[in-house]
């Protein structure tokens, strides 16, 4: 398989742990965590996968698809950069939803560096003021990063620079387009600047220290944001019960179990489609994207569950992986 799986997964690592995955560096190296953070749907996600050239997070132009703090690794012969994709902050009215903001709000001081990811906007939303206020309280440097200027005007972009430096003085103010790539790789000189020297936590050809059972998962949850409306998505979450080699093959087949879990009989429903064919449609578009993942043939089958109340529901929180 392409993917690596043998990484260290937190980031109070062991001192054993450290010296496994240790290799011979020049002097100078830079190594360090950085979170993205910023409201839903600002392009944290697809900033994530732009820096790594390789998905790690999935995307959805609805708000709030990210639940998890995500980690990709950026890995140069002069550094390494560990990102943390991190939960969109925004107003929880549910149990998941307050897992997501606590989850992003925990990185704050854990980290080398903050990139703070915002739109281009007229005026500082309530959204971005709220954010700015807790960040202008901690010692950790702050990156703030206008996405999405393949959608404005020069002018318009010049705007938002002297609005936020306004603002936010002390900061570095960076516009960008996560989905074009503009000024990505100045970005990534300006973080490696602003790292401190040390050794790589990872080895070199790890991108993510997620386990494969949970990126094939996300991958099934994205394709159920791309492939139905506003409500089904968010009542749903993907567990996966079987992950193995076909023994039996000699192409390497990997089979993948899953259970799709929705709250209510009627989600369950949408989600199976006529005749089966919208749970056809979603588990094809996953198997595809997890084969690009494995490197090799994958055999997937879906299921879908009722579970109702799983989103308020501490057990299953922790059971689907939000701890």
């Amino acid at each position: 398989m392409r993917y690596n799986a043998s990484v260290p997964t937190a980031l109070n690592l062991t001192n054993e742990v450290i010296v496994k995955h240790i290799h011979a560096r020049e002097e100078g190296f830079r190594s360090g965590f950085v979170a993205i953070i910023g409201r839903p749907n600002v392009g944290k996600s697809t900033l994530l996968n732009l820096m790594l050239k390789e998905k790690v997070a999935i995307v959805s132009d609805k708000p709030q698809t990210t639940r998890n703090e995500i980690r990709g690794i950026l890995t140069e012969k002069e550094f390494q950069i560990v990102f943390l994709d991190t939960p969109g902050i925004h107003k929880a009215k549910d149990e998941i939803n307050r897992f997501m903001v606590q989850k992003a709000l925990a990185t704050f001081n854990e980290v080398d560096l903050i990139l703070f990811v915002v739109e281009p906007a007229d005026q500082l939303g309530k959204g971005d003021q709220y954010i700015g206020n807790i960040l202008q309280d901690l010692k950790t440097p702050v990156f703030l990063l206008i996405n999405k200027i393949d959608l404005v005007s020069e002018d318009s972009v010049e705007h938002q620079i002297e609005l936020y430096k306004e603002r936010f003085q002390n900061w570095k103010i960076i516009p960008i387009s996560a989905l074009t790539g503009s000024g990505a790789q100045g970005l990534v000189k300006l973080i490696v600047e602003n790292l401190p020297e040390g050794h790589p936590f990872f080895p070199d050809d790890q991108f993510t220290d997620q386990p494969l059972r949970a990126l094939c998962a996300e991958l099934i949850r994205e394709k159920v944001f791309e492939c139905l409306g506003e409500e089904v998505p968010y009542a749903v979450a993907v567990e996966v019960t079987a992950f193995r080699e076909d023994a039996k093959e000699p192409s390497g087949l990997v089979v993948i179990e899953a259970t799709v879990h929705v709250e209510r009989s009627s989600q369950k429903g949408i989600l199976i489609g006529k005749k089966g064919q919208m749970l056809k449609k979603i588990g094809t578009a996953a198997r595809q994207d997890m084969e690009a993942l494995l490197g090799t043939k994958v055999y997937l089958n879906l299921w879908v569950k009722v579970t109702k109340g799983w989103r308020n529901d501490p057990k299953s929180l922790r059971r689907f992986g939000y701890q």
